[in-house]
């Protein structure tokens, strides 16, 4: 079956999936799930307030190779014990699942080894760092039984109700050629995007296992500001376009584009940084539909929208979900507005109730994998200041 003839398949009639096949040993519907944390800087300590409010789950350990942030860890939950070298929480018998919320270079090492070690994975985005990461995770994860939730977070919100109802008719859409979608951010001057001065004031040799993080030589700039360089980050493609591109992936049932294309540079800040402030991203898909994602971080104005293109109506996403029809083709055909509720813990809840049931959690290893994919070609067109395309039969950028 062609890409085409398979998209309209998975979109037009029906969009109903099968959960795939239990993962493991299922827990009771009330058996306690304790969680180890690797990586609890800012992000990792959210996903721990996420946690705290899930019924039956106890954060029992913490890893960190930065002894300020292991020392806030433990000291907020009394009995969690702190480890340095991340491996330490893993060999913990009594440990049924981790959340790995470290720079993204880290990601493919610290997945392997935890799915190894037999525990359920949690794992922020973007899943995977490069190809190579990418297909040695997927090879550890199909060897193992333990579930994985990738955390785009988007995935759980109340909004993929919405959307899926308004495709569940294929006439309200028509033929879906396009994906726009934008995100725009400020800070104030003197503030720039993932700048953290009060860190790199503090920051010294001893307090880092630094050869954990980069076998060169120690540099505090680079520690603090990670998200800058592109030899730990993916920049605003991994940070913010994952997210959206995530979404419309689960939704629609995408599969990793044919061919990807970015342009743009750092017109803002003249800090070091290497990766880029504005850009602008083409994906062509395979199903024969273009996504296109502008993004910049000197001007909120346009904010965060991402509208569907169908020859029959658009879907619109922002603070809501919204269906206007095209008049043109469906004069009779009325506007309608989403309205499922969304609950911010509800990411962690499916992973937890995954953990327990043996069901398919929200965002599951394998559309984390193709959205890794799509934002790694993003990031080497860029680069490499060329149009990238997917060999899909070598499984490989070219």
């Amino acid at each position: 079956m062609d890409s085409r003839r398979n998209f309209v398949g998975k979109v037009a009639y029906g969009l109903a999936g099968t959960l795939a096949a239990g993962r493991g040993r299922v827990l009771g519907a009330n058996e306690r799930v304790r969680v180890g944390i690797i990586g609890a800087g800012d992000r990792g300590m959210k996903l721990v307030n996420h946690l705290r409010v899930c019924p039956n789950t106890e954060v029992v350990a913490f890893a960190d190779i930065y002894e300020k942030h292991l020392d806030r860890a433990t000291g907020l939950l009394t009995g969690a014990t702190g480890h340095r070298d991340y491996r330490e929480l893993l060999d913990a018998r009594d440990l049924d699942a981790v959340v790995i919320a470290t720079p993204q270079h880290l990601h493919g090492t610290q997945f392997r080894d935890a799915i190894g070690a037999g525990k359920h994975v949690y794992l922020e985005k973007t899943a995977a760092f490069t190809v190579a990461d990418a297909k040695q995770m997927r090879s550890a994860f199909r060897a193992s039984t333990k579930v994985v939730q990738i955390g785009h977070q988007a995935c759980s919100n109340g909004h993929v109700s919405d959307v899926e109802q308004f495709l569940s008719d294929p006439q309200r859409l028509g033929k879906i050629t396009a994906i726009q979608m934008q995100q725009h951010r400020n800070t104030p001057y003197g503030k720039p995007q993932w700048s953290r001065p009060a860190m790199l004031n503090e920051m010294n040799e001893g307090a880092v296992e630094w050869a954990a993080f980069d076998p060169r030589g120690f540099d505090a700039n680079r520690f603090v500001h990670w998200r800058m360089f592109w030899d730990y980050s993916g920049g605003t493609v991994f940070e913010q376009m994952s997210q959206q591109l995530a979404f419309w992936y689960k939704t629609l049932r995408l599969e990793i584009p044919r061919s990807a294309t970015m342009q743009g540079g750092t017109y803002l800040w003249k800090d070091g940084r290497e990766v880029p402030d504005t850009v602008s991203v083409t994906l062509e898909q395979p199903e024969d539909l273009m996504i296109s994602w502008v993004s910049g971080l000197g001007n909120n104005q346009n904010g965060i929208t991402e509208d569907l293109l169908g020859t029959n109506g658009t879907i619109s996403r922002a603070a809501q979900v919204r269906y206007t029809p095209q008049k043109v083709n469906r004069p009779d055909l009325k506007e309608l507005i989403g309205r499922t509720p969304h609950t911010p813990t509800a990411h962690m809840q499916s992973f937890l109730d995954a953990i327990r049931s043996g069901s398919e959690p929200s965002c599951p290893f394998d559309l984390g994998y193709r959205v890794s994919i799509a934002c790694r070609m993003a990031v080497e067109s860029f680069r490499q200041g060329r149009t990238v395309r997917w060999d899909a039969r070598r499984e490989e950028i070219v």
